[in-house]
């Protein structure tokens, strides 16, 4: 147990590193599928650098985001393997990760440094406007569809595929 909310601890800090990685950095457009349309719509795609070596920088960052989430993944999968999980054991370690995550998405990322921070209105001053008189965070109908149904059904079948070996 103590492992699983360490591994989800790091998922966290992987997907943020990652949100950092693409917004402060590399700042290309083709990373913000999951913001508010309205939002997206006024962005205008960044071609010169933030400083020089930016984009590298912020590619590094986000390979090494990368690599800790499918660290992550592969630790979570061979603990199991050499505890015996049963399936209900990988299933509720998966929901464990991505329910830790999901919230900390929702309350950490998006409430505290998107809205309250102005996190992204930094970097991307255009898109200010739009997130103005928000109270919470973006997108809550997908948010609780990934937290209630999408999360759970990936856990499912990972634990189910992770069973078969």
């Amino acid at each position: 147990m103590l492992l699983t909310v360490f591994l989800a601890i790091v998922f966290c800090a992987a997907m943020a590193l990652m949100l950092i990685s693409c917004v402060a950095f590399i700042q290309d457009n083709r990373f913000f599928s999951s913001a508010p349309k309205e939002a997206r719509s006024v962005l205008k795609q960044r071609e010169q650098e933030l400083f020089y070596g930016a984009r590298a920088i912020g590619w590094t960052l986000f390979i090494m985001s990368g690599l800790l989430i499918l660290g992550t993944v592969v630790i979570a999968v061979w603990d199991g393997f050499r505890s015996g999980f049963t399936f209900w054991q990988f299933f509720w370690r998966f929901v464990l990760i991505l329910t830790i995550y999901k919230i900390c998405d929702m309350v950490l990322i998006d409430n505290y440094l998107l809205l309250k921070f102005h996190f992204f209105q930094h970097y991307y001053p255009e898109a200010a406007h739009v997130m103005e008189g928000r109270k919470y965070g973006f997108n809550i109908k997908s948010q609780l569809l990934k937290l209630f149904v999408i999360f759970p059904a990936v856990s499912a079948l990972a634990a189910w595929i992770c069973t078969l070996f």
